[in-house]
């Protein structure tokens, strides 16, 4: 059975895979910051174990929100299991009225993003040593699908 659970400041969960992913995984140094203490995280569940997890949080545009820290664990990937976690922040985001959801995505995960809806658009950019690339999509009205 999977479940979601969606909490403000950062699970102790989410904290070990997003160590487990990105710091052990792929050599982020900077995984923690302000952001956390006060931004939603969602867990995702399969039969009681975590294996996934992002963050989301206003953004600096109005009535959008970004999306961050997307990560699953090695051994669940495959699943479908980021695809869920997407959609999960999207729906929330819907019942709260939010407009937009914007979001740094790694460039290898550029068409994970794209066939979920989302457009990339701007330059490339390095966050640490990764290539990113600024991606949105609207969430109500007219979808970007």
């Amino acid at each position: 059975m999977i479940q979601t659970r969606i909490q403000q400041g950062l699970p102790q969960d989410a904290r070990a895979i997003r160590q487990e992913v990105f710091m052990q995984e792929q050599g982020f140094q900077q995984e923690f910051d302000e952001v956390d203490r006060t931004a939603w995280h969602l867990v995702l569940y399969q039969e009681g174990e975590a294996v996934g997890c992002c963050r989301f949080f206003p953004a600096d545009e109005p009535d959008a929100y970004a999306l961050g820290r997307l990560a699953v664990r090695s051994a669940c990937r495959g699943r479908h299991y980021g695809e869920r976690i997407v959609q999960e922040v999207e729906d929330w985001l819907r019942r709260h009225r939010m407009s937009r959801l914007v979001l740094s995505a790694q460039v290898q995960a550029r068409p994970f993003y794209e066939r979920l809806g989302y457009r990339a658009s701007g330059e490339e950019y390095l966050d640490e040593h990764c290539p990113h690339i600024h991606m949105e999509k609207e969430l109500l009205g007219a979808h970007l699908s």
